[in-house]
């Protein structure tokens, strides 16, 4: 089912935020001669959309640039901390996010600058030793609350958090953000099924479905369509969307919950608003430029964007 949402000023801001993040992400690949960039620019609408419109968020309460890694987690180890601050505090009327497909940091560390919730120099320590601002994002990253390990158990961490904030009688949502490629998970699907068990309504998933993967087109690799028709036989309440169309992302979210979990399948373009990553197809994963003459191309189009 496609849905649309009618015109207004959060639009506009939902396209300059998305195009933000593009820019940051393609300026950051540049610099660095590599980056997951077509990550960015598939789901730049979807992380717009869910900053500007649809999360119910308290104001960051972190520090503006993100601080060193404290160590693990452990009894021995109070310095420990989550990168859930940027996110605002948890309170019990409040949303939680939970990015799965962590190797998107790159575009949700983007997405939190464009917001005003990190700032911009925080990108500097990208993948640095002992740095928080990880290529993988973990716990202690920004925007992260738990690490997504292996891709697929992400969603399950969510429904367990879902599911213990329903016991204590919390309304906030519960936001996760999954690439399509964790379908071709075992771990995805029980996820689901128990979100559907325990009709953890409360439970909203938004599917980066670009139908890339690192080996290539996801369709030749392992197939996981009709995604729909699937996860409605779990239980799940399954929504089709134009993944760059802020309307239409936002739209489900406004309907009364119906006691079963919400899945938006935002079908994108990995090339969307930079077409030279087309002449990359299908390998899209991860951009790293064969020669300085490629890059000079890509940084002449990030200096059009400016």
């Amino acid at each position: 089912m496609t849905m649309t949402h009618e015109n207004g000023h959060w639009q506009d801001e939902v396209r300059r935020v998305a195009q933000g993040i593009r820019r940051r992400v393609l300026e950051h690949t540049i610099t660095q001669n590599g980056g997951y960039l077509s990550q960015a620019c598939s789901s730049a609408e979807t992380l717009a959309t869910l900053y500007v419109k649809v999360m119910r968020l308290g104001p960051s309460i972190a520090p503006k640039v993100p601080p060193p890694f404290p160590g693990v987690p452990s009894q021995h180890n109070s310095a420990a901390f989550t990168g859930a601050g940027y996110n605002g505090p948890h309170a019990p009327d409040l949303d939680r996010f939970f990015l799965s497909a962590v190797h998107y940091a790159l575009a949700l560390y983007a997405a939190l600058i464009e917001v005003g919730r990190m700032a911009p120099e925080g990108l500097a320590q990208f993948n640095q030793d002992g740095s928080t601002v990880e290529m993988i994002g973990a716990e202690h990253s920004p925007g992260l609350e738990v690490t997504g390990g292996s891709l697929g158990q992400t969603l399950s961490q969510a429904g367990g958090s879902a599911l213990a904030r329903r016991l204590r009688g919390e309304t906030g949502r519960n936001w996760v953000f999954m690439s399509d490629g964790e379908f071709q998970s075992g771990q995805t699907w029980e996820a689901v099924q128990a979100l559907s068990f325990y009709r953890l309504d409360t439970v909203g998933v938004y599917v980066d479905v670009n139908g890339q993967q690192c080996d290539g087109k996801m369709t030749e690799v392992m197939n996981i369509e009709p995604l729909t028709s699937r996860l409605e036989a779990f239980g799940a309440r399954v929504f089709q969307v134009a993944g760059h169309d802020p309307d239409a992302l936002a739209a489900p979210t406004e309907l009364p919950p119906d006691g079963r979990p919400l899945f938006i399948l935002a079908y994108t373009n990995a090339c969307a608003g930079l077409p030279l990553l087309e002449s990359r197809r299908p390998k899209l994963h991860y951009v790293r430029f064969k020669s300085e003459d490629e890059r000079q191309t890509f940084a002449s189009y990030l200096a059009a964007m400016n």
